[in-house]
């Protein structure tokens, strides 16, 4: 059986930067295991699977489909790199004709439209609560070592930990700073920890950032994501409150980077806009 499958750079316009993900159109079904033997052939943090929901549907015309996500480890229950991915190899390589396109998918309805240069996605607000230091201090350690955190929460919802370094930090103290995320693994003791944000406040005066982060997911077979859509779906939340603001920019300083158009909605969702571009086109043989 020969599968269409496609590498798309998300968060970018720039090949080879953003995230990328590779995006594969399910004509019919596939053998449950064989969804992770592709993502694990084809490495990448995720590989997005877009399957047909009932006979007659169709990737140009149809506007709504399924959609599942996979890491090189075991399948995600939400991924807005992929997410945007799935929707520019509908939009942009199947000619999709409908201007907004819906996703079945373990997080519910997810939806992605057009606009102008970008795709916009519609996902959920997740909220972070205040977490006890002493709880996770040794991840943290492992994580930041003896640098100042200014604030720390975490989203039940997502299982991410967010960590909030001293606004006294620039940017490059992010980008810069040495992570060896499989440490991770054996310094987080709750259990409770799936992914790691770090995160420091932007200078938004002019045309700036409103903030910028990095994101880690070993528990996941992911030391470090390039872009991660999930993890501003927390972040939106707790910078739209800190910063008192509903439309915000943001970039995520991994070595390969990638910005994201966020606007928190009144309905307790978040859509978070981005460019793509489609570097590899192909068929996988199974």
């Amino acid at each position: 059986m020969q599968i269409p499958v496609f590498t798309v750079d998300a968060f970018t316009k720039q090949p080879f930067s953003g995230n990328p993900a590779a995006v594969c159109l399910l004509e019919n079904g596939l053998d449950e295991d064989l969804h992770q033997k592709i993502a694990t052939e084809m490495n990448l943090s995720e590989t997005a699977f877009i399957r047909k929901l009932k006979p007659g549907d169709d990737f140009t015309k149809s506007s709504c489909f399924g959609l599942r996500w996979f890491t090189p480890a075991n399948e995600v229950p939400l991924c807005g790199h992929a997410t945007l991915a799935s929707a520019a190899v509908l939009f942009h390589v199947q000619k999709n004709t409908n201007s907004v396109l819906t996703f079945v998918t373990l997080s519910g309805e997810l939806k992605a439209r057009q606009v102008k240069d970008q795709i916009v996605l519609d996902l959920p607000l997740y909220t972070a609560y205040p977490q006890e230091l002493k709880e996770v201090e040794e991840l943290i350690k492992a994580a930041v070592g003896d640098m100042v955190v200014q604030d720390l929460r975490y989203s039940p919802d997502t299982k991410k930990l967010l960590v909030r370094l001293s606004d006294t930090y620039e940017r490059s103290v992010l980008e810069e700073l040495k992570v060896s995320a499989q440490r991770f693994l054996s310094a987080e003791k709750t259990g409770k920890v799936k992914g790691l944000i770090l995160t420091v406040k932007g200078n938004s005066s002019g045309k700036g950032h409103d903030f910028y982060s990095r994101y880690f997911a070993p528990w996941y077979g992911v030391l470090e994501d390039p872009v991660t859509g999930s993890a501003h779906a927390v972040l939106s939340s707790y910078w739209s409150e800190q910063l008192g603001k509903k439309e915000m920019l943001a970039f995520q300083c991994s070595r390969r980077g990638g910005e994201l158009k966020i606007s928190v909605r009144d309905d307790g969702r978040v859509d978070i806009a981005g460019q793509t571009a489609v570097v590899l086109k192909g068929n996988l043989t199974v």
